[in-house]
């Protein structure tokens, strides 16, 4: 920059696509990276994963980070390895989900490029992981706490301040200001209604928003989680199948063992086997117990859904699944099937037509998830077509995304920002939300381009 008072903007990632969220702002000699996301979904977007980092990553001073989730943790691992040496701030919770997250992503990587070497399906005589399990190691050792609501000082005129946003534990928007400049970065936005999370803090104004869009065309059933479960389960069970629900395991898995487990408990649906086949899940819901100030679920009900599945752990006991009768219900990651041990239980069970695929949330373009909603037949799983003649179920009731009307309501009752920049939806929400937020709230916004620099000014 030619100023030290001077700032920009630049976005790096979580345009045109709901994943890769990355945000760069330069002010002075700080660089600064809100969120370090992996692009999930359309081919041509992972390809992104493997290009240059748009900047060095050695000239990054620091990261701030929204919250745990992979689109916007996952490339944390291949960033410092590639030369950054700064911290990563986040909030306690955060940085003990990304303990669980990142060496996960990583040691998955590497067992898949093994996979793929061993079974001959990858167009690389050698496939090597985007980064591997002590890559991600490493990195947990640049990430330095943050307590919500107080003060991170950055540097001279640059401080940054996490307000809780509800969506997952630890999850923050993050209010930075430059020179007397605030700009505020939503992360993910919860719902005030969700059943295990406590809702976002209000949006109190800024000089510029960027704001997410996941659900920018789109509002929640008015429904409840609880008895479109009940009703594919009961279904599945009668007829003797197995339910195959992909989950996130930080946050999702969570959820939907606390809504088996109520059901279990008021005898809404039988009792059959719940198997939770993600060891990440299983050391995720013990956080849940450790920040209970975080969600709104009693102890009593925390410990039924801690108890609720029999844990499945080691590889073997993972294949040992695929060989059982059902009825029995299998908690699994990834929740857009984009690879984990999910993927061998649908190659396992998605051709029976006694069997269910319920999908327990958004599907971003692009993944084995979106085509399953978009009515395909088939899915591509480890380099061969598998046949889907499994039952398949959207559940969006259990979404953990604030909806069109809930981001409105957030943002509504603050002051207008200068521009309101619309991120992390697919072209189609991200534009839907534009307009509205332009014809409902009157505020000036627009969809960013993806590299697009953006001087956001001098302290006024």
């Amino acid at each position: 920059m030619n100023s030290s008072t001077q700032a920009s903007l630049r976005f790096l990632g979580a345009t045109g696509t709901v994943t890769g969220s990355r945000y760069l702002i330069e002010a002075g000699d700080r660089r600064i990276l809100i969120d370090c996301g992996l692009f999930q979904g359309y081919k041509q977007l992972r390809l992104r994963n493997w290009q240059p980092f748009p900047v060095p990553p050695k000239t990054i001073t620091d990261v701030l980070l929204t919250h745990a989730h992979l689109d916007h943790s996952g490339y944390l691992p291949a960033l410092v390895r590639n030369g950054f040496r700064g911290k990563i701030h986040a909030t306690p919770a955060t940085v003990e989900l990304c303990g669980l997250l990142l060496p996960d992503s990583g040691h998955l990587q590497e067992e898949e490029a093994r996979y793929a070497k061993r079974k001959g399906y990858s167009k690389h005589s050698n496939p090597l992981p985007l980064y591997t399990l002590e890559d991600a190691e490493v990195a947990l050792d640049h990430f330095e706490e943050v307590v919500f609501d107080q003060a991170l000082h950055l540097g001279e005129g640059i401080s940054a301040r996490f307000v809780p946003a509800g969506h997952l534990l630890g999850a923050a928007s993050i209010q930075l200001t430059v020179h007397g400049r605030i700009i505020q970065f939503s992360g993910d936005i919860g719902r005030d209604a969700d059943p295990l999370m406590r809702g976002p803090a209000p949006f109190e104004g800024a000089d510029i928003l960027v704001t997410e869009s996941t659900y920018g065309n789109r509002l929640h059933p008015e429904v409840d989680p609880q008895a479109e479960f009940a009703e594919v389960i009961n279904r599945v069970a009668k007829r003797g199948g197995v339910i195959i629900i992909p989950a996130f395991a930080v946050g999702r898995v969570q959820g939907v063992m606390l809504q088996i487990a109520r059901l279990r408990n008021s005898g809404a649906i039988p009792y059959i086997p719940v198997l939770l086949n993600t060891p990440m899940g299983t050391d995720a819901t013990d956080i849940y117990h450790r920040y209970h100030d975080e969600h709104h679920v009693s102890w009593d009900e925390c410990k039924a859904m801690f108890d609720l599945a029999e844990r499945v752990r080691t590889v073997e006991e993972s294949k040992a699944v695929n060989r059982r009768n059902g009825p029995f219900i299998v908690i699994s990651a990834s929740g857009m099937l984009t690879g984990g041990r999910v993927l061998h239980h649908v190659a396992s069970f998605g051709s029976d037509p006694r069997n269910a695929i319920v999908l327990s949330g958004f599907q971003a373009g692009g993944t084995r998830g979106a085509a399953l909603v978009r009515g395909e037949k088939s899915l591509r799983i480890f380099g061969r077509e598998v046949p889907i003649h499994a039952e398949v179920i959207q559940i969006e009731s259990l979404s953990g995304h604030a909806d069109a009307d809930e981001l409105l309501a957030w943002m509504g009752k603050a002051r207008p920002p200068e521009m309101t920049y619309v991120t992390h939806g697919e072209p189609e929400a991200a534009d839907a939300l534009r307009f509205r937020i332009e014809h409902e709230l009157g505020w000036s916004a627009r969809v960013p381009e993806h590299l697009e620099l953006i001087d956001i000014g001098r302290p006024k």
